[in-house]
């Protein structure tokens, strides 16, 4: 397996402000330098990384400023994370049309895989007909990827209306889309991160490692929570993944090379064992 990291840690997680009253721009950002967090992943030993669609659109007009960057790093783009609402109908061709923006951009810079995360939950609760619409998001979500040759997968997220097991179950049957398992996010929805990846084996299409710190609720480095590595590693290899394992840590109140030093150290115990 090859190990890569998610540049997210390196100033966390905004969104574009324009993007309040244009939800066609709604991107996501990592509010730091994408130059330190990709030469620092390589530098850890990572063999490639994971942007947010915002900051890839940073590169739209100097596209050899990035290809620069990750072929002197020694290090690929693999995957390029957005999300969406996806349960409203007036906004969803606006969000649709970020998403292939995204997609045709993670294609020009040589990504493989696009992660999305979403599904609102409006203030009101849950509806059953969200289900619906997400389903049928998500299905041209799919579609979009595979039209630029990449992968589409979704990433359960706290927050949004697929939590944990039973809201999956009820998304998972209905649409074609891959599994994106975050171990944490899982976890904190109150599931078991490698019985979930064994009970969807054949969708899974990427993988989320973070660890999760229950009391006081933490996302952590690899080895510094409370998950079963070992069990979820075991998992993967059953369902027979054999490919991109991307570390994702929110934040990190140290430094963030050293946060991604302690997950790279562990994982490499552990895949060598």
């Amino acid at each position: 397996m090859k190990l890569g990291y998610c540049t997210i840690t390196w100033g966390g997680v905004v969104g574009h402000p324009v993007g309040v009253t244009s939800v066609k721009d709604l991107f996501y950002l990592t509010n730091g330098s994408m130059p330190d967090a990709v030469r620092d992943i390589a530098a850890v030993g990572y063999q490639g990384v994971e942007m947010f669609d915002g900051n890839l659109a940073d590169y739209e007009d100097r596209p050899d400023e990035l290809k620069d960057l990750l072929s002197g790093a020694g290090v690929e783009l693999v995957s390029v994370y957005t999300g969406a609402n996806f349960i409203y109908a007036d906004i969803l061709p606006d969000e649709l049309h970020r998403i292939r923006r995204a997609a045709d951009l993670a294609t020009r810079f040589g990504a493989q895989r696009l992660v999305v995360g979403g599904g609102a939950t409006r203030a009101d609760g849950i509806r059953d007909s969200d289900y619906d619409a997400l389903v049928d998001a998500l299905d041209q979500v799919t579609d979009i990827a595979a039209n630029v040759g990449l992968d589409a997968s979704y990433h359960p997220h706290l927050s949004t209306i697929v939590e944990g097991p039973e809201q999956l179950e009820r998304l998972m049957p209905r649409t074609k889309i891959g599994f994106c398992p975050d171990t944490a996010h899982l976890a904190a929805g109150g599931g078991d991160p490698a019985a979930l990846i064994r009970r969807y084996p054949d969708r899974i299409r990427h993988v989320h490692l973070k660890d999760y710190i229950a009391d006081p609720f933490t996302f952590a480095p690899l080895g510094q929570g409370s998950l079963d590595f070992p069990d979820i590693l075991a998992a993967i290899k059953e369902a027979g993944y054999d490919d991109w394992l991307m570390v994702e840590l929110d934040s990190y109140d140290g430094d963030p090379v050293e946060a991604a030093r302690i997950s790279k150290n562990y994982l490499d115990r552990l895949l060598a064992g």
